[in-house]
């Protein structure tokens, strides 16, 4: 393979000019210019990417952890990601976890060694520990609100949000209120659960776990839900859900089973995802790609103080309330 040394030797210059050359410098003569480039196209030479990013410092690549690339809300995320990241002439490294803490640990062993010029973690399943562990070794950033710690994010305050759709139900009489997540151990989970138990305490309301419905990610997790609620002698009469997918199955199911929405049951999705706009869902509006824009710039901050940036939402009022 054809190194600089043997440019040089074919262009008959010194190391010092093809380095110029290769680099655009501005101070090389003309004819030294001409028969440098004269020898890369003959000996069709191309330069070794990784010595280029090390004398840079930077490798151009940012790492991104998610835990399903199926998911509609984390594709809405890696869409505002990976728009940035075109822009700024970077490319990703992609980590699929579902949720293995091993598989994350790999994304901060890459940070660590240098591989990628920083980390952003769209849902983590790692501890606070181990991630303060690696913040000495390159950006990490979070889609979750860390305010108080010293780890930049982008985020929605789940708990005002929560309490937001909630009071909104109980304000159309509804005193039976549900909710559905993805996890029950993800922490803008603890926040709705947080809100959830707040807002029954302030309204006087039994808490009934039942009334918790886990592991909803996807559309034909609407009709596990739908299928529970027939078989409760004390139903919910709302529910807020935090996948429109989901929110979707339910609807889908629910008018299956001669069940009215929203007479019998209504709804309160998440995210505003097109499923919901052809459903007539009505729903939390969450900016994800611009989220994901803002997780990227965050990443690649030359000045890396730390930074929270709090993205605000708003209540798509449609069909199922």
């Amino acid at each position: 393979m054809t190194n600089i040394r043997d440019l040089a030797k074919m262009a008959g210059v010194s190391v010092t000019t093809v380095s110029r050359v290769l680099n655009n410098h501005p101070y090389v003569k003309e004819e030294k210019r001409k028969a440098v480039l004269d020898a890369i196209k003959q000996s069709n030479y191309q330069p070794n990417i990784n010595a280029v990013h090390l004398s840079m410092g930077k490798t151009f690549l940012v790492g991104v952890v998610v835990p399903y690339i199926d998911h509609p809300y984390f594709a809405s995320l890696m869409k505002g990601i990976s728009h940035e990241a075109l822009a700024h002439n970077y490319n990703l490294v992609l980590f699929q976890t579902n949720y293995n803490e091993e598989r994350e640990l790999d994304a901060l062993q890459m940070l660590k060694q240098k591989q990628i010029d920083a980390l952003i973690i769209c849902s983590r399943a790692s501890s606070w520990p181990l991630i303060e562990e690696f913040l000495p070794y390159g950006p990490i950033i979070l889609c979750e609100d860390t305010r108080g710690k010293n780890v930049p994010s982008t985020f929605v305050d789940h708990y005002q949000t929560f309490i937001y759709a909630l009071e909104y139900l109980i304000q159309k009489g509804h005193r039976k209120v549900g909710y559905s997540i993805g996890r029950k151990t993800g922490t803008n989970s603890k926040f709705r659960e947080l809100a959830y138990k707040a807002f029954l305490k302030k309204n006087h309301l039994p808490y009934d776990p039942a009334f918790v419905f886990d592991n909803c990610l996807y559309f034909e997790d609407g009709e596990r839900v739908v299928e529970k609620i027939i078989e409760m002698p004390d139903a919910p009469t709302a529910l807020l859900v935090t996948n429109d997918d989901v929110a979707a199955g339910i609807v889908t199911c629910a008018r299956n089973r001669q069940i009215s929405i929203p007479s019998d049951l209504a709804l309160i999705g998440f995210n505003n995802q097109p499923i919901a706009q052809i459903m007539d869902i009505t729903t939390i509006e969450i900016p994800l790609v611009e989220i994901g824009r803002s997780l990227f710039l965050q990443g690649i901050e030359e000045n890396q103080e730390i930074s929270y940036q709090e993205i605000p939402v708003r209540l798509i009022e449609r069909g199922t309330v």
